[in-house]
């Protein structure tokens, strides 16, 4: 499984827009593309600071996903992240949900 995080500065005052945008509009999207498993969403306290998480099938399906879609999906953010959003990808290599444990060593 694959993840990746994306890190943005909220605007004053926009946690709720930013939230109802997620529910409304990039998670349905996110949910039509192909090896998408999962999104969680973190809101730093004092609402500045932002952290999607992704889950894909594999590294190739969110890589299709950043090229196709990932530019729809700032513009979407637009009014209510200042600056540019950063992303990190990873490989996951434990979750307790998504029941995958780390390789065990030989």
């Amino acid at each position: 499984m694959f993840a990746r995080r994306v890190a943005v500065n909220l605007k004053p005052n926009s946690v709720a827009e930013f939230t109802k945008k997620l529910e409304k509009e990039i998670i349905p999207l996110l949910r039509k593309q192909k090896g998408f498993k999962d999104e969680i969403t973190l809101v730093g306290p004092g609402g500045t600071r932002a952290f999607g998480i992704s889950f894909w099938d594999r590294a190739e399906d969110a890589e299709a996903y950043n090229r196709a879609s990932y530019a729809d999906v700032t513009k979407m953010l637009t009014g209510v992240v200042e600056g540019s959003p950063q992303v990190e990808t990873y490989e996951v290599s434990n979750s307790t949900f998504h029941k995958i444990a780390a390789a065990m060593a030989a």
